[in-house]
């Protein structure tokens, strides 16, 4: 994983406009054939990447938090669900209710490990959208996720490799 991580760290800035490029060009392809492609590459790509040696997520992205998952967090807390927003919830630009802090408050930042792990909301249960179908539907945000997860960047590296075949 080690190399990996300093491969990522070293060549994600330059890989941008790149990686813009090429998910504007895949936009127009076909989803059913696309998607399960990207899964196998997932997979495999999590087979080398440790998301708890790294947690770039959880210390770098408020993710969204949304109704049902403000709930579920302030009652495993024992929160009123009003307290709960207060101290860990704000709206950000787009009117999104988001994680006022990052890193996020939950990371235990000695193991990298969630503490609402059970009940962390959608968008991090779902993070980084790659995986189960996700990938066509969320490609807008893959060229901007690969800035913060080396597992993103590996996926667009061997989905650019690839893609000609495809």
């Amino acid at each position: 994983m080690e190399n990996f991580f300093e491969e990522w760290l070293k060549r994600k800035d330059k890989a941008v406009k790149e990686n813009k490029k090429f998910l504007k060009k895949i936009s127009k392809s076909n989803e059913k054939k696309l998607n399960p492609i990207v899964d196998e590459i997932h997979n495999l790509v999590f087979e080398k990447i440790d998301c708890l040696s790294c947690a770039n997520c959880c210390k770098s992205i408020p993710p969204i938090v949304n109704e049902t998952d403000a709930k579920r967090v302030s009652k495993f807390l024992g929160m009123k669900i009003t307290a709960f927003k207060d101290e860990y919830l704000r709206m950000d630009e787009d009117g999104d209710m988001v994680m006022n802090l990052s890193p996020c408050p939950f990371l235990d930042m000695d193991d990298n490990k969630c503490q609402i792990y059970e009940v962390r909301p959608k968008a991090c249960r779902e993070y980084p959208h790659t995986d189960n179908y996700q990938f066509v539907k969320n490609k807008k945000l893959h060229a901007i996720n690969a800035q913060y997860c080396p597992a993103v960047f590996y996926i667009l590296e061997k989905l650019k490799e690839d893609y000609p075949k495809i």
